[in-house]
């Protein structure tokens, strides 16, 4: 999954679906994706979907596993984080011509037993400990300007545990790299 490369092609449809999934979704109506036959677009990986409005967040939601192919995801994601992402209120109509979006495509998870092998901007985190869980996209730590202890920290702290979590025996790390792209990127 390293190598999995999309085209510009691919990544134009994403966003075109996801666009057409939120509007669909806002204005209350179904959306149905169209029948893909591309086999990148087929791949079961992870996603994201980030909505932003006026350079802000305004909902990100996702898969980290794959259990869909790549086109389907990023549609049902893209639903969630316009209606379901519970940090916001569900996006409205008159928001629709403001928003951006962003798509995140997930690499595998590798569970990791060394911090050193991190690397912010190419890396994104999942803190696992108990039930507990935190995940936060390579592209955060970047836009924050955070070295690799701040960015485990704040995925530690995303998980609702303490942010020294990551140094405990019984905390899993995992990292994923991801192809990021938008509207605006």
């Amino acid at each position: 999954m390293e190598e999995f490369i999309l085209s510009e092609k691919n990544k134009q449809t994403l966003l075109e679906i996801a666009r057409k999934t939120i509007e669909s979704v806002v204005l209350g109506h179904k959306y149905e994706t169209p029948a893909i036959k591309d086999q990148n677009l087929n791949t079961r990986c992870g996603a994201f979907v980030t909505i932003h409005s006026g350079g802000r967040l305004r909902g990100c939601i996702g898969n980290i596993i794959g259990d869909a192919p790549l086109f389907k995801t990023v549609s049902m994601m893209a639903a969630e984080a316009a209606l379901h992402d519970p940090r916001f209120a569900p996006v409205k109509a008159k928001e629709l011509q403001d928003i951006d979006i962003e798509v995140s495509v997930l690499t595998p998870l590798k569970k990791i037993d060394d911090i050193e092998e991190i690397e912010v901007g190419k890396h994104g985190i999942l803190i696992k400990k108990g039930f507990y869980q935190g995940l936060l996209l390579p592209q955060v730590a970047s836009e924050y300007g955070w070295d690799r202890i701040k960015f485990l920290e704040n995925t530690c702290m995303k998980a609702g545990l303490p942010k020294g979590c990551y140094r405990q025996k019984d905390t899993e790390i995992l990292i994923f790299s991801a192809i990021v792209f938008g509207e605006t990127c």
